[in-house]
């Protein structure tokens, strides 16, 4: 997150829009080069009007004058502006908005590559979506969580948790996990309570699952942190990792999990 003061995010949020319009052709957003054009790129009104906003408006943002656009209107924008995943990020960020778009566009398929890289690592290793459904995971993980990633079917992390019974004895102190993972899926999907599936699955949860309900309904709210996580596996038995987990670059809703088997004791 890119801390700075009001004037210098709208002042950047300008330059920003300004460099990005002078870069443009006509031709590449559909407009007829009719005469020679003294400056770069495409003439403010032109814009604007591609974008729906006023002339005036549009000119106050590029001098960085301070005014309200709407998260529509800046949508319309960064289409107009042709921005990529990065640099609509970052234009909704200097304008303190968040893109109502966000949704669609992170719900992209991420390269197999994203996916196969699990395959390449030693221990317990998967990969989560936006709704905590298991995308990608390795033989160790398969094997250390029984009843959730060796299922056929949906592998949704919070289902496995609050509705497989065998997830409180594979577990160890269950309900303390349980609780954090609430609460980090109540800030994980902050961003996107909205979203219809998230929606199903939240409201799912807490008819089904009373120990959710309660989790939920207390309002907790917890950055997702690594750490100690002990098991009982009813084969290996007692199993100690330090968790890591990494947002996949180009795809903030996709997280991997890594969990490292903690040193000895003795």
């Amino acid at each position: 997150m890119i801390t700075a003061r009001p004037f210098e995010r709208r002042r950047e949020l300008g330059e920003f829009v300004r460099a990005h319009r002078e870069r443009l052709t006509p031709a590449e957003v559909g407009l007829p080069a009719r005469h020679r054009r003294r400056t770069p790129g495409l003439r403010r009104e032109e814009v604007a009007q591609l974008c729906g906003l006023s002339t005036t408006w549009y000119t106050w943002i590029e001098q960085g004058r301070d005014v309200s656009v709407s998260p529509t209107a800046l949508a319309r924008l960064a289409n107009t502006l042709q921005l990529g995943r990065a640099e609509r990020t970052y234009l909704f960020e200097m304008a303190a908005k968040r893109d109502p778009d966000q949704g669609r566009i992170e719900a992209d398929q991420p390269p197999a590559a994203a996916l196969a890289c699990v395959q390449t690592i030693g221990c317990p290793a998967y990969i989560l979506d936006r709704g905590w459904n298991a995308r990608s995971w390795n033989a160790a993980a398969e094997r250390l969580f029984v009843g959730w990633l060796d299922q056929p079917g949906e592998r949704n992390l919070l289902r496995f948790i609050f509705q497989w019974r065998d997830a409180r004895s594979l577990i160890c102190g269950w309900e303390d996990r349980a609780r954090r993972v609430a609460a980090e899926f109540r800030a994980d999907c902050s961003a996107h309570l909205n979203d219809a599936s998230l929606r199903l699955l939240i409201d799912g949860l807490h008819q089904d699952s009373q120990e959710f309900a309660h989790f939920w309904d207390e309002h907790g709210v917890l950055e997702r942190e690594g750490g100690e996580r002990t098991f009982n596996h009813p084969t290996d038995g007692f199993i100690r990792y330090q968790q890591v987990t990494f947002n996949l670059a180009g795809y903030p809703d996709l997280k991997l999990t890594m969990l490292v088997p903690a040193p000895s004791s003795d």
